[in-house]
């Protein structure tokens, strides 16, 4: 499924440059748990989520960095992480590249939000052919303007997988976070445990599957 840069002569986003931080501040981050975050194939509501941690967020810096996140759109991960949060599903080949290198950069990986856990809402293309949802959404569709081009757009940038995967098909995933999205109650719980080296325990009373 994994697709090469280097053999198709492509630049994905996680390896865009980034620029290094001030000494000052490399300084205050030496010695934290680094995090980083991603957004794939998704609506973005669980970054909503990630804000939904409110002021609890700001008692862990003084353990945590966060070195990459949709908040700050860092394109990659500058370093070696000890904790990787997903979020969406895995929709086209950039999503792949981009999940491989969170695997390879994080010690452990976490599923956060039904898309990333099983498809999600993304995932109700897989109930018909990509050709077919390409032309039932570009040529057929009933909302399409009369006067329009009656083209498909080209759908090779990124270039489109037939099916939309949750990411633990793509990659090994260490703990999953279900909810469309999850509580911010849930992510803190996770987060919290891991930082402060407590086995993940996450309860019913936390979590939610709609």
């Amino acid at each position: 499924m994994s697709t090469s840069s280097t053999d198709c002569n492509l630049i994905f986003s996680h390896e865009l440059p980034c620029t290094r931080l001030d000494k000052e501040t490399e300084a205050l981050r030496e010695g934290k748990i680094k995090v980083a975050m991603i957004g794939l194939c998704g609506c973005w509501g669980c970054t909503l989520s990630f804000l939904d941690m409110d002021e609890r967020l700001l008692g862990l810096l003084d353990k945590v960095a966060i070195t990459r996140s949709s908040i700050t759109d860092v394109k990659r991960i500058p370093e070696r992480c000890t904790i990787g949060f997903i979020e969406g599903g895995v929709a086209n080949e950039e999503n792949i590249e981009t999940l491989e290198h969170f695997r390879e950069n994080c010690d452990i990986l976490i599923s956060v939000g039904a898309c990333a856990v099983w498809g999600g809402v993304p995932a109700m293309r897989n109930q018909v052919s990509l050709t077919e949802c390409l032309d039932e959404a570009y040529i057929s569709s009933t909302t399409r303007p009369a006067d329009s081009d009656n083209v498909i757009p080209h759908v090779d940038v990124p270039k489109i997988t037939t099916k939309v995967y949750p990411a633990h098909e793509v990659v090994k995933m260490d703990y999953f976070i279900p909810g469309c999205p999850p509580d911010g109650d849930a992510i803190f719980k996770v987060l919290d445990d891991l930082v402060n080296g407590r086995e993940v325990d996450l309860p019913t009373s936390v979590n939610r599957y709609d």
